[in-house]
């Protein structure tokens, strides 16, 4: 069992979970990196904004490997899963900063 420190936006907890310590940094350092890659966009300044869109493009990408996974499992016919264009990406962007003026909204009042 291993335990992640996690230090971000200046809110530090620990996590216990079945994972080795090395896999658990690999996850928290790519966590990170995403992060770090929004806050260059300069767009989002609320660190909880940054964190939903953070999990949002996690997911985004887990989502485009399970699909191109699903895909080659069925020997490229495409009645089981559709890929996931630029079309899709564009609009899972979209409702991703949707949801987070919502969130933002939310947190204002």
């Amino acid at each position: 069992m291993g335990a992640l420190q996690i230090d971000v936006f200046n809110s530090p907890f620990v996590i216990q979970v079945n994972e080795d310590d090395e896999y658990l940094q690999k996850l928290l350092w790519y966590y990170k990196k995403i992060i770090e890659r929004i806050e260059r966009n300069g767009a989002l300044k609320n660190p909880v904004q940054i964190s939903a869109l953070a999990g949002i493009m996690l997911c985004d990408e887990l989502y485009k490997e399970k699909s191109k996974a699903q895909l080659t499992k069925t020997d490229g016919t495409e009645s089981a899963s559709v890929p996931v264009d630029s079309e899709e990406s564009k609009e899972a962007e979209r409702l991703a900063k949707m949801m987070i003026d919502r969130i933002d909204k939310a947190l204002e009042s």
